[in-house]
């Protein structure tokens, strides 16, 4: 199967403090005595190595992603970008965020996009359907036995940058903030994932989705200097694409300062070198 488009995504998460009586009977109702209680689990069945909760244990507050669709040209692909956005209402409910996430995603049936989406996202976002009863029979029945989203090695289906750079596991599996250190990119700024749970707990879920959605820009940009490297792009393809995303910020930075807040700390990264030299 060819998708037609790219579906690069990225989610925030909080400590589900609601399973905790189940997990290990601490009841107590006080929300931080719970994520307490939820590190310790954590530590003690880790040996101490790891207070951070598995994948289940995680409750999905924003659900970012940039959608591009792509044209061939022999083996050669160009992408064009369509949107950069966040799912949800602004007052936050898990299931229908996930309604709509995995709603959309039946619709376009694309080749996804993410750094670690295969280790976290997108096992927290199948806990998380699995907890409020939605379906998404295409993210298991598409494709065939080697092609599929289930696939590791599928790129095609879906590509986890992760992965991709670190041969899957043959070295050291970086942070997406290490690979946009060399690459000029911004990065983390401003915000980073410790404080999205603080920033919920005082009502900020539309700048925890922001936050995000820096996020998927950089997921973005890193995957295409990838896809250049891997020859899936050329040097024309890669500066089209980059300006694309130049494009849509200046369009929409007034309304989204934080797209705006990000062009800068990119200029800054970068030398306000945007573009590749041929």
């Amino acid at each position: 199967m060819q998708h037609q488009n790219l579906f690069v995504f990225d989610i925030e998460t909080v400590p589900d403090t609601e399973a905790v009586p189940n997990l290990t009977g601490f009841t107590d109702p006080d929300v931080p005595a719970r994520r307490e209680e939820l590190e310790r689990y954590h530590l003690e069945i880790t040996d101490g190595r790891n207070p951070f909760p598995r994948q289940p244990f995680h409750r999905v507050v924003a659900i970012s992603f940039l959608e591009a669709e792509i044209e061939r040209d022999g083996e050669r692909e160009h992408y064009y970008l369509k949107e950069l956005r966040s799912g949800g209402e602004a007052s936050f409910d898990e299931a229908k965020l996930l309604q709509g996430f995995f709603r959309y995603f039946e619709r376009l049936r694309p080749r996804l996009v993410s750094f670690n989406g295969r280790g976290f996202d997108l096992p927290v976002l199948k806990y998380r359907a699995m907890k409020h009863g939605i379906a998404c029979p295409w993210l298991y029945q598409a494709g065939d036995k080697w092609n599929s989203y289930s696939s590791r090695y599928s790129s095609d289906w879906h590509a986890d940058i992760l992965e991709m750079l670190s041969d899957y596991g043959a070295s050291a599996r970086i942070r997406l903030n290490e690979a946009a250190s060399i690459l000029g990119l911004p990065g983390k700024f401003g915000v980073d994932g410790s404080m999205v749970a603080p920033m919920i707990d005082r009502g900020e879920v539309e700048a925890v989705r922001d936050y995000c959605e820096t996020d998927v820009l950089n997921t973005y940009l890193v995957y295409l200097r990838l896809m250049l490297h891997r020859g899936t792009l050329d040097l024309d393809g890669h500066n089209r694409a980059v300006a694309d995303v130049i494009s849509m910020i200046e369009a929409e930075g007034g309304e989204r300062p934080h797209l705006s807040a990000f062009l800068e700390a990119w200029g800054e990264a970068s030398g306000n070198r945007f573009l590749l030299d041929g």
